[in-house]
């Protein structure tokens, strides 16, 4: 662990026992004494507190960072309203993905963009170099990298009861807004390091994000073209090999894959051609070199129970 950069929550993770590892040169739990299974179940059912304090988060000021930030990923910035967030995607300039991002418009006149640890150095150097540009250009934008504890409440039930203004004043963070978790909150890198434990009133796991169902060579739209995104369910295990349709062809890859502990079954995701992307169509994928039976099935592969703010 020695060299490794530490969360505001690193000293919490320790007291409540976390297996600490290194995840994208960061100190991170990999899980707590009931492990992954029991983890997963209890926030199935219940709720858990994830620190994604290593991720990137970047703040956008200017009059000018709407343009820039459009100038990067795909989606409408300009019309966000003010605390208003969006999942987007960086492209490269042939419109590849690069990663994958959450962009707010903030009523303090910035954006809040929050990016993958896994890509921290590439997402700053792209954002960084694009600044750049524009600004030799007249254009008036600049970054500052926020320091601040980020949070990922996750739950079938996440949702922010209302508060009477003095209650919700008290809050212990400043900043709610949804994510691919659930919600997320922001405070202070400053702030107490057991504070969480009165949230959470027991144990709960935290690990590390992980982003992953594109590269740089897909585009943004190719789930929709020849190639279609599926989700299979297989009987064994599963990895990023291809998959095969009888008798010999091999139709796609598996972009991911692993055991589902609601289901009780393994799970994966990938691409296909469009022919063989029908739900309830059997294929084979090949894992180390042997050949297990999947079912093309709709996805989500448990169905979803979001809370928005429309």
């Amino acid at each position: 662990q020695d060299g490794l950069k530490q969360t505001p929550l690193h000293a919490f993770h320790q007291q409540q026992g976390g297996r600490m590892v290194n995840f994208a040169g960061w100190s991170m739990p990999l899980q707590y004494g009931p492990g992954h299974l029991e983890s997963h179940l209890h926030t199935r059912r219940h709720c858990s507190l994830f620190d994604v304090s290593h991720m990137l988060q970047t703040k956008v000021f200017g009059r000018d960072r709407v343009k820039f930030m459009e100038s990067l990923v795909v989606g409408d910035i300009a019309e966000l309203k003010p605390d208003q967030g969006t999942l987007s995607l960086f492209t490269s300039e042939e419109g590849g993905i690069l990663d994958d991002l959450i962009v707010t418009s903030t009523s303090e006149q910035h954006l809040y963009v929050v990016s993958n640890a896994g890509c921290r150095a590439k997402d700053w150097a792209l954002m960084r170099g694009r600044a750049q540009e524009l600004q030799a250009a007249g254009a008036d934008v600049h970054l500052e990298i926020s320091e601040n504890a980020l949070l990922a409440v996750q739950s079938k039930r996440t949702s922010l009861p209302r508060c009477p203004p003095p209650r919700a004043a008290a809050l212990p963070w400043p900043r709610l807004g949804p994510t691919l978790h659930g919600a997320c909150g922001h405070l202070p890198s400053s702030a107490p390091p057991n504070w969480p434990f009165y949230l959470l009133c027991q144990k709960n796991v935290a690990m590390g994000y992980v982003a992953g169902e594109h590269s740089r060579v897909g585009t943004a739209r190719a789930a929709a073209l020849p190639w279609p995104r599926l989700g299979p369910t297989l009987h064994g295990a599963c990895g990023h090999l291809p998959s095969s349709a009888p008798p010999n062809s091999v139709p796609g890859e598996v972009t991911s894959g692993c055991p589902s502990p609601c289901l009780k079954k393994n799970v994966a995701m990938g691409y296909v051609a469009g022919e063989h992307s029908r739900v309830g169509t059997a294929l084979m994928v090949e894992v180390r070199k042997k050949s297990c039976p999947a079912l093309v099935t709709k996805m989500p592969f448990v169905p979803t129970r979001y809370h928005t703010l429309k």
